[in-house]
């Protein structure tokens, strides 16, 4: 998780500066000439905290964030990376679960069970 700057952004798009978690693989990732990262933006809205299986509670103490948040599972979008602005610290692989569940909600893609 990141602080990030989201400018531009129009309509409802979450903007300023904010939490991001980033989703992108890490190949591209740690790519040095790699540009683009996927996040997920993050609110601390009580409002959007309601909106469903697209929105993923963040308590606070879970990574280093002053207050709790949600994860807007619905607004995934694409940054370049000099918008990064402060590492925060990592989520759990429990919580970084229903990141993921919130995401595949969010796009309609329901994750396939090897058998």
């Amino acid at each position: 998780m990141y602080w990030a700057e989201l400018r531009p952004r129009s309509g409802s798009e979450q903007r300023g500066r904010r939490p991001v978690i980033i989703i992108s693989d890490d190949g591209f990732n740690l790519t040095p000439n790699w540009r683009s990262l996927i996040v997920v933006p993050l609110s601390t809205s009580h409002r959007q905290g309601r909106r469903g299986p697209t929105v993923v509670l963040i308590e606070a103490e879970s990574c280093g964030l002053a207050e709790e948040t949600f994860a807007l599972c619905h607004q995934i979008t694409t940054l370049d990376r000099s918008q990064l602005i402060k590492h925060i610290g990592s989520l759990k692989a429990n919580k970084l679960a229903q990141v993921e569940d919130g995401i595949l909600a969010a796009v309609d893609i329901e994750r396939q069970v090897s058998g």
